[in-house]
């Protein structure tokens, strides 16, 4: 339906000619009204491309939102845990931010691992002036903070999520590696080594075959040590604003972001906290565990040998 402008009507017999306005005409108006009236919220898209695992997927199946959706009003209870101060339902972005963090984690953590237990190996097993350099500077790395470089390198490249895995990766190393120098220095001398030795094995087969089997039961529990710390450390930059930057769902930032209401919609900060908590609590229990499966297989493989 097309929309007209009605002109004014002319001026009536025996009036001034001077009291005749020019034409009116009135802004178009819309042709239905439905335009004019906003929607109560936006429409769901559910099954997002880029939400991957289980909480990402299993949030807008519980609750008919994703992590941006508007649900309701600012800090409300409506839904299963209420909403935070943009009105995003908090159930959802709390699911979808654990896999966040634990993948950030994860990806932080293992480098570290890698390259510490090759730095601890290879330094204990060179010997002499190789230990002492390498060694040497791992005490240098050991006297930074390990949050203090996060920050010093966020700062001057800016909040960058491979930036965050690198920094907390490469500062686990050192860590890693004085552990792994002094578990290589217990099984060094074992028979098996110097059988090694003797039948003129190769120095870098010698390290992945017969080295580094025996000393994973300590490797694991630095493990979860390790991924533990990242946890807090990725959890406590994203709370200082210097980590996963928003829209993201994040477990640190839900914090940063719902403290403010913490009286009148508790669940945006008690849900993250507890289950950061409980995430560093049982990642140390599974670590433990591997720990214990790896000691008791080489204390078999022992017994077998001798």
């Amino acid at each position: 339906m097309e929309e007209r402008c009605e002109p004014n009507s002319l001026p009536a017999a025996g009036s001034s000619p001077r009291r005749s306005a020019a034409p009116r005409c009135w802004a178009p108006l819309p042709c239905s009204p439905r335009a004019a009236v906003p929607p109560s919220r936006p429409p769901h898209r559910p099954g997002r491309r880029d939400e991957a695992l289980l909480g990402p997927w299993l949030g807008p199946v519980l609750t008919g939102y994703s992590t941006t959706d508007f649900a309701g009003k600012p800090y409300k209870p409506d839904g299963l845990a209420g909403t935070d101060g943009l009105g995003r339902d908090v159930l959802t972005r709390f699911l979808a931010g654990g896999t966040t963090l634990l993948l950030y984690a994860v990806l932080a953590t293992a480098p570290g691992i890698v390259l510490g237990a090759l730095l601890g190996m290879v330094a204990d097993y060179g010997g002499g002036r190789l230990d002492s350099l390498l060694m040497r500077g791992n005490d240098v790395l050991l006297s930074f903070p390990q949050l203090v470089i996060a920050l010093l390198a966020i700062a001057v490249i800016g909040p960058q999520g491979w930036l965050l895995v690198l920094v907390i990766g490469l500062t686990h190393a050192p860590r890693t590696a004085r552990v792994a120098r002094q578990a290589t220095v217990a099984v060094r001398g074992e028979d098996y080594i110097k059988a090694a030795e003797m039948y003129a094995v190769p120095r870098s087969r010698v390290l992945l075959r017969e080295i580094l089997p025996n000393i994973t039961g300590r490797l694991m529990v630095e493990l979860g040590l390790r991924l533990t710390y990242s946890i807090g450390y990725i959890a406590s930059l994203s709370f200082l604003g210097l980590g996963i930057q928003p829209p993201a769902a994040d477990w640190g930032l839900m914090i940063n972001e719902n403290r403010i209401a913490l009286v009148v919609q508790p669940w945006g900060v008690l849900l993250p906290v507890i289950a950061i908590a409980l995430l560093a609590v049982g990642t140390n229990l599974v670590a433990d565990s591997l720990a214990s499966a790896a000691a008791g297989h080489t204390r078999e493989t022992a017994g077998v040998q001798s």
